[in-house]
């Protein structure tokens, strides 16, 4: 059977398109050869071209580093070859020096020889010659006891006995003198630091005054305020503690209380009543309670300004409320806490001027007149209350004592006592703290001093401490410690007779006898 045409037509040209194929892929291949062997030597080139560069790059670098290490090299070998060079001439001069104090000290010790020599012979003619003296003292000595009669002890006696004498007098009139000096010295050093003290803190201060008095806006008020039989008047009464009292004169109601704080209470209370114009006395309970919360926060504030102003810390809630109370008292026109702080800033200037302990002068200086918050509820003086008070708290003694004896009236035990009590003569003392004018401040001290000067024997008088003291000076001639001590009651009986002044005068009689002896 024969095979068609076609079919081998197809098969022959089928071979021939697998055959052109596979030369195809085969010359495509030698050509991706040709071209990867050229990209390949390309690449070989630039690596080689790369290599030859950066090798040239790295010797010029170490040829630079080399360069610059024998640069360093050779500097610090010419930096070491100066400081050998400045060694050996410093060693050099040394050398010299050290010869030049050889040949000195040889010469000093030649000289030394010489004059050991010399001083050998000058002591023995000298012993020799005391000796002789010796000899001649012994000789007058005897003759000397055998024409007094008196042995070498008793004559030694008595001339110390004549020594002691006249050197006990000279000793008085230098003492004398030294103490006279020293007196004025602290004097004049006092005067300046107290001037200092008070210059430095310069408070610009006001006399506060606690009010008692309400305005209404009309009388009809005054009747709302009493009350359908009193009632009102009287609830306000029991819920304050204090003394209302309406009378004839117009526009204002009077708040009478002896405790400031239930007086500045029961004030407030009031404006507040008649500006909400509900007056019953439930309504009054109801604001009379508020305010008295207001009061006490107010208070407390009032007694933490005061520490803060003075930098004084750690005081309990309890002094710092009594303190707060300070704010509503008064004495003398002068507010008590306003007082108390400057107090405390005198106290602590004086303090740093003496090398002492400022913030605890301040804190004593602060805190000195606690008592008065409670001296109204409690029985003795402010003083002692305060003291009192401040010892149950914790205060140390300096601050418990500067409170007891801030008026000189007990022994003083600690000097911040006396800082203290400084602090509160200036403070208090100087013109204008409590409301008195210049004028009457200078009449009233006159008037001090002109009483004084009546009596017979009085020399001289001072009024002191803004005429709460007098002192007086009496002719010692004229005058005996008794009469002395009757002159001084006579002034203060008269005092109490013609004057009329608050709290105390403390009369100081001084009798003094002085010998004066001019040597020629």
């Amino acid at each position: 059977m024969t095979t068609p045409l076609w079919i081998l037509t197809l098969f022959i040209t089928v071979i021939a398109a697998v055959g052109g194929t596979i030369a195809w892929f085969r010359y495509r291949d030698r050509l991706l050869e040709r071209d990867a062997q050229s990209k390949a030597d390309n690449l070989l080139r630039q690596a080689a071209t790369d290599a030859e560069a950066d090798r040239a790059r790295r010797l010029v670098e170490a040829r630079e580093a080399a360069l610059s290490l024998k640069a360093d090299v050779e500097r610090e070998l010419a930096q070491s070859r100066k400081s050998q060079l400045a060694r050996e001439e410093k060693l050099d001069r040394r050398e010299e020096h050290l010869t030049q104090v050889e040949d000195s000290l040889q010469k000093q010790r030649r000289g030394l020889e010489g004059t050991q020599i010399r001083l050998a012979t000058q002591l023995k003619q000298i012993q020799s010659k005391q000796a002789e003296i010796d000899e001649v003292l012994q000789q007058r000595r005897q003759a000397l006891e055998r024409v007094s009669n008196l042995t070498q002890q008793d004559a030694a006696k008595e001339l110390i006995e004549s020594m002691e004498r006249e050197l006990q007098g000279e000793i008085g009139t230098m003492l004398l003198r030294h103490e006279r000096r020293l007196s004025e010295t602290i004097d004049a050093k006092s005067r300046e630091m107290l001037l200092t003290a008070i210059q430095r803190y310069a408070s610009a201060h006001t006399a506060d005054s606690t009010t008692s008095t309400v305005d209404i806006p009309n009388d009809d008020m005054k009747g709302r305020i009493i009350g359908r039989e009193g009632r009102n008047i009287r609830a306000f009464e029991k819920a304050t503690g204090v003394d209302l009292i309406i009378d004839d004169t117009p526009g204002v109601v009077i708040v009478s209380g002896f405790d400031p704080v239930r007086r500045e209470i029961a004030r407030l209370a009031l404006e507040k009543l008649i500006d909400d114009g509900r007056i019953h006395p439930s309504r009054i309970e109801e604001v009379v309670e508020a305010t008295e919360k207001e009061i006490e926060t107010l208070v407390l504030k009032k007694g933490r300004e005061a520490a803060d102003e003075t930098n004084v810390i750690g005081l309990e809630e309890r002094v710092l409320k009594m303190l707060g109370k300070l704010h509503f008292r008064t004495s003398y026109s002068q507010n008590v806490l306003r007082h108390s702080v400057e107090v405390a800033f005198i106290s602590g200037l004086l303090a740093e001027m003496l090398g002492m302990d400022a913030t605890l002068a301040r804190r004593a200086g602060l805190l000195h007149d606690i008592g008065k918050a409670a001296d109204h509820e409690l029985e003795g003086g402010h003083p002692k209350i305060g003291a009192d008070l401040l010892r149950r708290s914790g205060e140390a003694p300096e601050v418990v004592h500067a409170a007891l004896g801030h008026h000189d009236q007990i022994v003083t035990e600690y000097p911040y006592t006396m800082l203290v009590a400084t602090g509160d003569a200036c403070s208090a003392s100087r013109p204008g703290a409590r409301r008195e004018s210049l004028e009457r401040y200078v009449k009233r001290m006159e008037e001090l001093e002109h009483i004084a000067k009546r009596f017979e024997g009085v020399q001289q008088a001072f009024a002191i401490q803004a005429g709460r003291e007098l002192r007086v000076i009496v002719n010692a001639e004229k005058a005996d410690d008794q009469s002395a001590a009757k002159i001084c009651r006579d002034i203060a009986k008269a005092f109490e007779q013609e004057l009329t002044y608050p709290g105390e005068i403390k009369v100081t009689v001084v009798r003094e006898t002085r010998f004066v002896e001019t040597a020629k």
